[in-house]
């Protein structure tokens, strides 16, 4: 008999503690998955968040450091400079690095860091009870936008992979999701390349994942999974935003990903 798939060995026997149809468990299998296949389960250091993601440690049968708050591309870019050798990467959601981390990501990723951030944007502070977060869309209802999110009064939705891609010092940055096969087929497509990226030390690289978050989006993990496709794309449009192996168009490039956002806005 052939085998077609099985567990991955550095995914650990412990049940997830993620909300069902929530996309973070498919995002930690494809990581070890990746991980596996590459050889690098002796080398790899994860940094763990605060949020949804912090109790990696659980789950991964590899080296996993919890960071404060935000912190996880400082606490990445310590261990990478003290263990070049170590393959490093961070894992954080839409506050962590948007939000209470965005100078330590920002700047992280100016100065080239030879690290790797798997960023899970699902819209909302998922682990705190669904409020508003940086990548939260205009109009979406959260804990604390009860009658959507205003621009007057919030801001626009945060393109992280766009604002990231006009620094030098990223070398990779690429959205993907996980609401549908050939999504994740994509999304592990995407890890793999960023780890590649870091152990042919180019610098900085990020990939952006859109993954379902059912209980805080008030919604069926079905329709989490449509509601990704029919709207939050329009916003967060999937693919390759920069990659230093390919010539780009420089500020060319990062405009044309950015077709379709959000239009001007008159607050009275």
């Amino acid at each position: 008999m052939k085998t077609v798939y099985e567990r991955p060995k550095l995914l650990k026997e412990a049940h997830f503690h993620y909300c069902p149809g929530c996309g973070h468990g498919i995002i930690n299998r494809l990581i070890v998955e990746v991980l596996e296949e590459m050889g690098l389960g002796g080398e790899a250091i994860c940094v763990a968040p605060a949020g949804c993601g912090m109790l990696l440690y659980n789950y991964f049968e590899i080296d996993v450091i919890e960071s404060a708050h935000g912190r996880g591309a400082a606490v990445a870019t310590g261990i990478k400079r003290v263990r070049p050798e170590n393959l490093v990467f961070s894992y954080q959601g839409d506050g962590d690095l948007a939000a209470i981390g965005t100078a330590e990501g920002f700047h992280a990723a100016n100065r080239g860091e030879n690290i790797t951030v798997i960023f899970v944007n699902n819209g909302v502070y998922g682990m705190t009870g669904g409020q508003m977060a940086p990548t939260t869309l205009l109009e979406q209802i959260t804990t604390t936008t009860p009658v959507g999110r205003d621009s007057c009064v919030a801001g626009h939705p945060v393109r992280v992979c766009e604002v990231f891609a006009t620094l030098d010092g990223a070398a990779y940055l690429e959205r993907t999701a996980v609401n549908r096969p050939a999504a994740v087929r994509k999304t592990k497509k995407a890890i793999a390349k960023a780890f590649q990226c870091q152990l042919d030390g180019r610098g900085f690289s990020l990939v952006e994942i859109l993954s379902p978050c059912p209980v805080n989006w008030k919604m069926g993990p079905l329709d989490a999974c449509s509601w990704i496709d029919e709207v939050m794309v329009k916003q967060f449009p999937l693919g390759v935003t920069k990659d230093g192996t390919k010539p780009t168009g420089g500020a060319k490039d990062v405009t044309a990903a950015t077709r379709g956002g959000a239009k001007d806005v008159t607050c009275s």
